[in-house]
């Protein structure tokens, strides 16, 4: 990012957090530009140019009482129909493009000892991140202030591995995921390190419509275990490729949103995003 596109993301992301902080008072339009030291005007445009809706309509999407209408009156039914058909129309597009390969022992034995890594790093709507890929799916992706930070988290999760940075097609193909036009959009494979019960939950988390939320039970009923509502959370909160398996529409059954790997302000951003991006189309 440039110096001024920081600035923005930067205002925007304090706009989110007073939003999140502050939505049981339904903040106006001048009190939020006040905050981030915006005119309501520019503060507006610049609102509406990254998130493709009003300041308004985003405090609608995070509001604990449309997370509760969604989840009650048409998460069910809709992801029902995701899961059993795996379309719900356009609005998951990208998600149907994505599939799963888990890792075989000997491809993360002793730390992925003989596991060749490709990573680089990009910019998002919700901040840098890093991804990485092996020849067989991208590995691993998360959200990093630094790139030293980033690539030490990467190394933690491959510890042996060889690693090179070099953007290739996998990456590439992944990051076309926070374009408009997902018309460039191939296929896109993940190659991961899990337990079968972590694999079958990231699984399930692809197949929550984009723009709707699902809680830890329901994802423990999906998986035919629900009484796992705990391990589901602690299978979420492992999974190592951020947005593209979408553990950030899981939110807690009072409707608040919960914890978030890398942030509550950038689970809030996601969901008010997608929120938009659905309403809109």
């Amino acid at each position: 990012m440039n110096t001024q596109d920081q600035l923005n993301y930067t205002r925007i992301a304090e706009a989110i957090e007073y939003i999140r902080s502050h939505f049981k008072e339904q903040p106006n339009l001048d009190e939020v530009a006040e905050k981030v030291h915006l005119s309501p005007f520019h503060f507006q445009r610049l609102f509406s140019e990254w998130a493709g809706t009003s300041p308004k309509k985003f405090l609608q999407y995070i509001s604990v009482e449309h997370a509760k209408k969604l989840l009650k009156e048409e998460q069910a039914t809709l992801f029902d129909t995701a899961y059993e058909t795996g379309l719900s129309g356009t609005s998951r597009l990208h998600d149907l493009f994505i599939n799963i390969e888990g890792m075989t022992p000997a491809e993360y034995k002793n730390g992925a000892k003989n596991l060749d890594i490709n990573y680089s790093f990009a910019e998002s709507p919700f901040g840098n991140l890093i991804v990485a890929s092996t020849l067989k799916g991208v590995c691993f992706m998360g959200f990093y202030e630094d790139e030293s930070t980033a690539f030490a988290a990467l190394q933690a999760h491959f510890s042996h591995a060889e690693f090179s940075r070099k953007l290739d097609m996998i990456q590439q193909n992944a990051l076309f995921i926070f374009q408009n036009d997902w018309s460039k959009l191939h296929e896109i494979k993940l190659h991961l390190k899990g337990t079968d019960f972590q694999l079958k939950v990231w699984e399930t988390l692809l197949k929550i419509p984009m723009g709707q939320l699902a809680t830890y039970g329901a994802i423990a009923q999906k998986i035919g275990n629900p009484n796992a509502s705990r391990a589901v959370g602690t299978a979420i909160g492992s999974n190592p490729v951020a947005f593209l398996i979408p553990c950030h529409r899981v939110i807690q059954s009072t409707g608040t949103f919960g914890g978030y790997m890398w942030g509550p302000t950038r689970k809030t951003a996601m969901i008010g995003w997608e929120g938009a991006k659905t309403q809109t189309n």
